[in-house]
């Protein structure tokens, strides 16, 4: 059905995320590939540079950390692991999520959301950023 699935994922809310592997298989069908993309908030390391090195330290943790969630996320799903990707990127969710999109030529992005509150009018506010802003469609899960 769709050949490049993009599923932005907090691994360390794996929940919101588990919502959305079921439809995320169903787009992929027989040949479709999901990248499942988690991203770190980019640090401030030009205002803490007396801190540098230990900024590095811990975005390093955090990065190995996401990978290795990630990899245990890959179990979740039932169809054949070749064709699920992993990607771990600092930055803004929706900037990474429009970048990797346009770097894959991706066809779709899903993604889980959590439950609505007032302030986020209906949606999680990285669903709702990633909606407003995405040039593909995009399958919100809850």
């Amino acid at each position: 059905m769709y050949n490049t699935i993009i599923m932005p994922v907090d691994v360390f809310e794996m929940a919101l995320s588990d919502k959305a592997v079921r439809h995320a298989e169903f787009l992929a069908q027989q040949e479709g590939v999901i990248h499942l993309l988690h991203v770190l908030p980019g640090s401030a390391s030009l205002t803490m540079s007396r801190f540098a090195a230990d900024l590095r330290r811990f975005e390093e943790h955090l990065h190995q950390e996401a990978e290795t969630r990630l990899k245990t996320m890959v179990d979740h799903f039932s169809i054949d692991p070749s064709r699920i990707k992993m990607h771990v990127r600092m930055g803004n969710v929706r900037d990474v999520v429009n970048d990797l999109a346009e770097e894959l030529h991706a066809d779709v992005v899903v993604i889980g959301s959590r439950n609505p509150s007032i302030a986020t009018h209906l949606l999680g506010s990285n669903a709702s950023s990633v909606i407003r802003h995405a040039h593909i469609p995009v399958l919100v899960v809850r």
